[in-house]
């Protein structure tokens, strides 16, 4: 059957420069993309048209690697190091639920460079009977028979081997460039240094020479009224150095505003006192010149380890596990980014990337709603009238199995043990289950809401929770709620339609 809805699949990853050569900048990397996926894309339509599919739907995966794999949590609660490519995993969603009933890629190597990626993709095309078909631009990729499926196996394990000798090399010449204090090939540039060559740029290393100063509290350019404001044991906040430099409209490299994370990540590199750091660790004098001497330089190191950092989110961020991005379905988390703590779709935790809320805007509308259901005497007269029943009791254990099983059978999937096909019907029932105890139990009141509903002043109540308590009344109340994406057009402006309840 010719496909009607098939999904086009585009992947390019960057290739680093070579030492010596300069680092491309990001207008000339997006120019790189555009055009790298436009000849791809242009191609597989080109394909489809020939053989008369059509093209549903356009999943570019722009600078992602198909070889670099990094250590993720999986389902079952144990880690593994695996590819992230939030791209590739919708374009097997799709294909699995039925989305999408066919693929083009450009090339087997643009589908996967990871054996384990590949065997996901034939879990899903053997699936269906007849096979999903699958196709290349340049016909390397078939999987419509047990003999093209060998050679996808073949053709991505030398694939593999080719990307594991190309990282064994780049590795041993940094390596070598690192002993001899030389500057690494590749990466952005960092402030203070020319991309080229890692020579001094004078503005730059003068505004480094100013934050060591008024870290260690001897800068000379404050006024008397400044200076008799700053403690020199303990020299200028980095929120202060950040807001002068915003304010005096000082560059950053990549164009962001200054913010206190990143002036102590400009001065506290070894780089900038001359040593040259490989791996997370200095190991000898770099072929530049410091720009803060090294004395100084550690002092300024020891001034900040000095410096007490509350950046601990998790206990802090109450609707971790209660927003959920609405592109990709994975659950946000509690982060630190430059503007503050926000809720976002954390890619270094497996999600795209795309979604995040400030977490101020988000808790003061959530508790906006919580405290307003709460102050409704018809909703407090029936919550206050539920007991916990020998029935709640039965399904919190069998929600408990539930959730215990599900952990097992992705676990027995991670493993290899089942196939997809399986999995997936089993996990739909397991699902299923843990959908309807979830209903019946969130109906019933959890202890800590019982609790604030036993107080005389629920606000007041509300307000002395705890942060884990605070989740657990959200949750007991609303299942939780999809996050869609920011509406440009409204400017910084919070939109509370943002937030919208799951379905029950």
């Amino acid at each position: 059957m010719t496909p009607q809805r098939a999904v086009l699949l585009l992947r390019i990853s960057y290739r680093k420069p070579e030492d010596g050569e300069e680092e491309t900048d990001e207008t000339a990397r997006r120019r790189e993309f555009s055009k790298g996926i436009g000849r791809q894309e242009e191609d597989g339509r080109a394909l489809a048209a020939r053989l008369g599919w059509t093209v549903a739907k356009v999943i570019p995966e722009d600078d992602t690697s198909a070889f670099k794999r990094r250590r993720i949590k999986l389902p079952d609660g144990s880690t593994a190091l695996r590819t992230v490519r939030p791209g590739f995993r919708e374009a097997l969603e799709g294909l699995a639920d039925g989305t999408y009933d066919g693929m083009i890629a450009d090339d087997l190597d643009r589908v996967a460079r990871d054996p384990r990626d590949l065997e996901d993709l034939i879990d899903v095309v053997e699936s269906s009977r007849p096979r999903i078909p699958v196709t290349s631009v340049t016909g390397s990729l078939r999987l419509d028979d047990d003999a093209g499926v060998t050679m996808a196996r073949v053709m991505v394990a030398v694939a593999n081997k080719s990307s594991r000798d190309t990282a064994r090399r780049v590795t041993r010449k940094h390596e070598e460039l690192a002993a001899e204090g030389k500057p690494p090939g590749g990466g952005y540039r960092g402030y203070g240094f020319t991309a080229a060559g890692h020579e001094p740029i004078e503005e730059e290393a003068e505004i480094l020479r100013e934050i060591a100063a008024r870290i260690l509290g001897d800068w000379d350019g404050w006024t008397p009224e400044q200076r008799a404001q700053v403690d020199p044991e303990l020299g200028e906040s980095l929120n202060s150095i950040a807001a002068d430099l915003r304010r005096r409209n000082v560059p950053t490299v990549t164009g962001a505003l200054w913010a206190d994370r990143s002036v102590r990540s400009v001065i506290s590199k070894p780089s900038v006192a001359g040593l040259r750091e490989y791996r997370g660790e200095v190991v000898g004098k770099a072929v530049w010149p410091a720009i803060v001497p090294e004395d100084r330089w550690e002092e300024v190191r020891a001034r900040l380890a000095g410096r007490h950092r509350s950046v601990d989110v998790r206990l802090q961020r109450w609707l971790t596990g209660v927003l959920r991005c609405s592109r990709c379905g994975l659950m946000l988390h509690g982060w630190q980014g430059n503007n503050g703590p926000r809720y976002w779709c954390a890619k270094p935790r497996g999600g795209c990337g795309k979604i995040a809320v400030k977490a101020a805007f988000a808790e003061d509308e959530v508790q906006r709603q919580v405290l307003e259901l709460l102050g409704r005497e018809d909703v407090l007269r029936q919550l206050r009238t539920v007991a916990d029943t020998e029935v709640t009791d039965e399904v919190r254990a069998e929600l408990a199995a539930d959730e215990a099983q599900l952990k097992e059978l992705a676990g027995a999937y991670a493993r290899r043990q089942l196939t997809f096909p399986e999995y997936r019907e089993a996990r739909g029932i397991i699902e299923q289950r843990i959908k309807e105890s979830r209903a019946l139990l969130t109906s019933r009141a959890p202890r800590v809401l019982r609790r604030l509903l036993a107080a005389e002043d629920v606000a007041g109540g509300w307000s002395e929770l705890t942060p884990p308590d605070r989740r657990e009344v959200v949750l007991a109340l609303v299942p939780g709620y999809d996050v869609l994406p920011h509406d440009r057009s409204m400017g910084n402006r919070f939109d509370p339609g943002r937030l919208v309840p799951f379905e029950a």
